[in-house]
């Protein structure tokens, strides 16, 4: 039901639909989070939150202790939350659309201070959830975390744990929070294959009107994926993890060059970076998707499972070699590209320019207008 609603409204409206609904979908899930607190904190069922923090009651102290051994694995996460996010497409979408860049400024610290924010509620209920008896409600005998749910433990506890009324706006305030990041990544999905793909790589003369049909297209497409690939698994929270590692490991780097040293990298040197991160990525391997792991790692932790605990930071440094890659190939390919040993590609638009820099895009406008005059009658 979510992802027809989502897929209906972003189909008519595209951009202003998305942003409008976000609105919406914001304050009910910070006013319905906010609700669910109160009743939440007067569970009988749970004990003193501020006991429970370091004294073991009904299971495992929640306040745990940074041992130095985990010291990469945790700087590695770190990274991965507060850089790979400027890799999302949908996250650039919304700063271009904004009427100048001191509104896009605006939009970046209002987000981080509401991300913040937001993130109380979430760490109240989850503080509670370990501090409560889990044998005198309904849920079973273990607790969720015993059970293998505690990625779950958000709408467990809201519906465990809180009165039927108050579950009912908690799950709502969740089900807006999901609909605001799927319309956005249906938005910013469908957005790439229609311009990023149909017209710059399959149909390059294509009309404005024929990419918005693509779009359109595009957006039912990757719609129906995503509620089939939603019904499949157990855990959405899976693929947005998979999706910001992949995105820091591959992507952040070409953004760190292209924003910050665009006269020091081109297009040899980004493809070669690309085609390393893949491939270093792809060999680390990742368990929650099945890819097998054929490079390992110092510090490498065999768990009880068979799969490897990482406390390598990994991600940044398939980052940073990529980095390195990056840079280490424009030069290379400036330096051939002078003493006339580099081939040119054979293609139309390849120039000697893509040896030397990274230049930004030309707008579809004046691309637009440039065909115009080559078809223009000549009187």
């Amino acid at each position: 039901m979510s992802a027809a609603v989502a897929i209906s409204y972003t189909l008519m409206g595209g951009l202003y639909s998305v942003a409008y609904t976000d609105v919406i979908q914001l304050a009910f899930m910070f006013f319905g989070l906010w609700f669910c607190v109160p009743f939440i904190l007067s569970s009988p069922f749970s004990a003193n939150v501020t006991a429970a923090t370091v004294t073991k009651l009904y299971q495992e102290p929640w306040l745990g202790k940074l041992k130095l051994e985990d010291a990469g694995r945790w700087i590695d996460e770190l990274l991965l939350l507060a850089t790979g996010g400027i890799c999302y497409q949908a996250f650039h979408q919304r700063l271009l659309s904004t009427a100048s860049d001191t509104h896009a400024r605006i939009t970046c610290y209002a987000g981080a201070v509401l991300c913040l924010i937001l993130g109380i509620p979430s760490l109240i209920v989850g503080a509670v959830a370990t501090s409560t008896d889990w044998n005198q409600t309904v849920f079973g005998l273990s607790s969720p975390y015993e059970q293998g749910q505690a990625g779950m433990i958000l709408p467990i506890a809201l519906q465990y744990l809180c009165p039927s009324f108050v579950s009912l706006v908690g799950i709502g305030a969740l089900a807006a929070a999901v609909m605001s990041s799927a319309d956005s990544a249906l938005l910013s999905a469908a957005s790439q294959l229609g311009r990023n793909i149909y017209k710059n790589i399959i149909y390059k003369r294509a009309s404005e009107k024929s990419i918005v049909i693509m779009v359109k297209v595009s957006v039912l497409i990757c719609g129906l994926m995503g509620a089939g690939l939603a019904m499949l698994s157990s855990s959405i929270h899976v693929f947005w993890i998979l999706s910001a590692d992949v995105l820091y490991s591959m992507m952040a780097a070409q953004v760190i060059c292209v924003l910050f040293l665009p006269q020091r990298v081109n297009h040899y040197g980004a493809c070669t970076g690309f085609v390393v991160g893949l491939l270093l990525r792809g060999l680390v391997g990742e368990h929650l998707s099945g890819l097998p792991t054929l490079l390992p790692l110092p510090w490498d932790r065999i768990q009880e499972d068979g799969h490897r605990f990482r406390l390598f930071p990994f991600r940044t440094a398939i980052m940073l070699i990529s980095t390195g890659t990056i840079l280490l190939t424009s030069y290379l390919a400036v330096y051939l590209s002078e003493k006339r040993q580099l081939k040119r590609m054979r293609d139309a638009e390849t120039d000697l320019t893509k040896a030397h820099y990274l230049k930004p895009i030309r707008k579809d406008v004046e691309e637009n207008d440039e065909l115009t005059k080559e078809h223009s009658p000549v009187l």
